[in-house]
């Protein structure tokens, strides 16, 4: 396969009118010869910034030398040392702004596609059946995980592999976190690639308990001082929505994203085959502009809306990544951008009817160094439409936090944690990923959750 060096192999899609009415992965990913070809672009720097860039510091080098070579069960153990979820962080991980964005071959041209290529060593692994390595021999203490998201996940993982007995506890019926009901399935397939990810996480002997909720079933005092753990990891995420509040956000046909996407993920309302109560909508207006946006509306476009993104911002300041704008542009959705809701409008019955929206410039820097946007005065309008979906953040629901002696939050909610380590104010208990920062993205929770249980490790060592 000829290789320009400075232009990436190109990854193969489904067509965006074919896609735009199923559920199937958008991403078609790479075959052997691809991946091969593609690895070969990298150019095997000394001081490798691309693994800088990676919040799990994935030897970045390794992996894709292996890969040009065609060693890629060798490949699998190298990213396995540094990361349990790699199928995840190949389809979800904001690359572009991160390892991508360091590396070197990128200055002249294309940058190494090293997310691609981590999705196909992950992919090749489930299908060729390689598995994790062995863990180390059991040491006799256990640690409690709470929350089975990406942090949860990776914790557990790093600390089963250095012989904890590890129990997670997950408050929903199946475990997975955000990546289960966040994150539609035309980005990440949850049988294929969450449940096998899982499974690979269960293997290195991590116990998942599901439909737990701490702070009602059990609370992280009871965990330390009855249950016998010696350490705790929080890793609950936000799953807690924000609203605008405007008039008429009480409306029916008013959803959170977060509702609207665990209706469709998690209770499979996309599926015919499952009687799960959601309102598709004929005209849906999603508002905000993050990748959770991004994953509502194409969504609610899949159910079959017309669907427009309703922004306060420019496209310069979207904040969702660039692949995921350009995916529902060319699904066809519409983006109504320096636009903002002041009105939710109702019949009789309080279903939605319209909504009113302002037009908005941009005008100095606010403290994000984002430019802030103001209203033009006389510039009101309809829009016509009968579902609202609102995209704008969550917060960390904050039952734990309040039936936990001792644990200190900050003014968002947020548990307060040390950055390297995930310490919090409390002695035994770790926290790390949205809990403590806010929504976030999957490889930050995943950092986090690896710093946690190298604090943990360190603290239960001494």
């Amino acid at each position: 396969m000829e290789v320009d060096v400075l232009k990436r192999i190109p990854v193969r899609e489904q067509d965006p009118k074919v896609r735009a009415a199923n559920f199937e992965e958008v991403c078609l990913g790479y075959n052997r010869e691809e991946a091969m070809a593609e690895a070969s672009r990298c150019l095997k720097c000394k001081n490798p910034q691309c693994v800088k860039g990676c919040p799990v510091n994935i030897n970045i080098p390794g992996f894709i030398k292996e890969v040009e070579e065609g060693n890629i069960e060798n490949a699998y153990h190298v990213i396995g040392e540094y990361s349990a979820l790699s199928a995840v962080c190949g389809r979800v991980c904001p690359q572009e702004s991160q390892c991508e964005a360091k590396c070197i071959r990128g200055i002249k041209g294309d940058a190494v596609s090293i997310g691609k290529l981590e999705r196909f060593v992950a992919d090749t692994a489930r299908e060729e059946g390689f598995k994790p390595e062995k863990t180390a021999e059991p040491n006799g203490k256990k640690v409690a995980v709470i929350g089975s998201g990406p942090a949860g996940l990776t914790c557990a993982g790093d600390l089963a592999k250095l012989g904890y007995d590890v129990t997670i506890f997950e408050a929903l019926h199946k475990a997975g976190g955000v990546l289960s009901y966040g994150i539609p399935e035309f980005r990440l397939p949850k049988t294929k690639v969450v449940d096998q990810e899982i499974e690979n996480v269960k293997a290195l002997g991590v116990k998942i308990e599901t439909n737990v909720v701490i702070g009602k079933a059990i609370t992280v005092d009871e965990l330390l001082d009855e249950e016998g753990f010696d350490a705790v990891f929080i890793g609950s995420g936000a799953g807690l929505p924000r609203f605008m509040g405007i008039p008429g956000e009480n409306a029916n046909g008013v959803f959170s994203a977060n509702e609207y996407l665990t209706r469709s993920n998690l209770m499979k309302a996309f599926d015919d085959n499952y009687d799960t109560p959601i309102i598709a909508g004929k005209k849906v207006a999603v508002v905000g502009g993050g990748n959770v946006a991004m994953d509502a509306a194409r969504t609610a476009l899949r159910l079959g809306a017309e669907v427009h993104i309703v922004y306060r911002r420019s496209e310069e300041e979207l904040p969702a990544r660039v692949e995921e704008v350009h995916h529902a542009k060319e699904e066809g959705i519409v983006f109504d951008l320096l636009t903002n809701p002041t009105q939710i409008f109702t019949d009789d019955k309080g279903n939605v009817t319209g909504m009113e929206c302002i037009r908005m410039e941009l005008g100095e820097p606010d403290e994000s160094g984002r430019r802030r946007p103001v209203e033009k005065p006389g510039s009101e309008f309809t829009l016509d439409v009968d579902t609202v979906i609102m995209s704008l953040g969550t917060s960390p629901n904050p039952l734990i936090s309040s039936t936990t002696a001792g644990l200190d939050t900050d003014r968002r909610k947020c548990i307060v944690a040390e950055e390297e380590n995930g310490q919090t104010s409390k002695a035994k208990v770790y926290a790390g990923g949205d809990a403590v920062t806010g929504a976030a993205t999957v490889i930050l929770a995943m950092g986090a959750g690896k710093a946690a249980a190298k604090g943990i490790h360190e603290f239960l060592s001494k």
